[in-house]
């Protein structure tokens, strides 16, 4: 599968129940706010490299990164920006006492599932992460940036091509069920 091919099977899979604005608001406050809470316990786990403190955090968002620039390398870079920001306050938060970290490692986590899940019954959507939890995982922070974008008016091709794609997929879909 083409690079181009790549991007959109992933952005369509995932945009197709994320359509409604409450829930794409939602996912944009929820995805980050679970990401904050997934580096927070990831940056106990850390060694000196040369002088400079490398985290777990900084070995998986580095991965997402990797994994993004076989999709698309602006969004990928743009994401990176959005990573180091969340690892450095992560890291701020993860260097306080357990019981503080912890708390707030555990109230990101389970607020930002939270979020989500509100959004999905606002939409009347299953969560992706029911039923694909790992591409879940994989494609929410990355479908965050593209939505960054699209707020922005950027890309308009892409969300035109993602449009037509969602809505090509929905006529086909009672079709392949009959």
């Amino acid at each position: 599968m083409s690079r181009d091919g790549k991007l959109m099977d992933m952005l369509t899979g995932y945009a197709a129940s994320h359509q409604h604005p409450f829930n794409v608001f939602l996912h944009m406050i929820g995805i980050p706010t679970i990401m904050f809470g997934v580096l927070i316990p990831l940056t106990w786990a850390s060694v000196d490299v040369a002088g400079v403190t490398v985290s777990l955090a900084h070995v998986v968002m580095l991965a997402f990164f990797v994994f993004y620039l076989t999709l698309d390398t602006l969004f990928a870079i743009s994401f990176l920006v959005l990573a180091f920001v969340l690892t450095y306050f992560a890291g701020v938060v993860g260097a306080k006492p357990l019981a503080v970290s912890g708390s707030v490692a555990a109230a990101a986590f389970f607020g930002g599932y939270a979020a989500q899940f509100i959004g999905h019954a606002v939409e009347r959507s299953m969560p992706v992460l029911v039923k694909h939890p790992v591409q879940a995982n994989l494609a929410a922070p990355f479908f965050q940036i593209v939505e960054v974008f699209k707020v922005f008016g950027l890309r308009d091709e892409l969300f035109n091509a993602l449009q037509a794609e969602i809505e090509r997929r929905r006529r086909e879909k009672p079709a392949a069920m009959q």
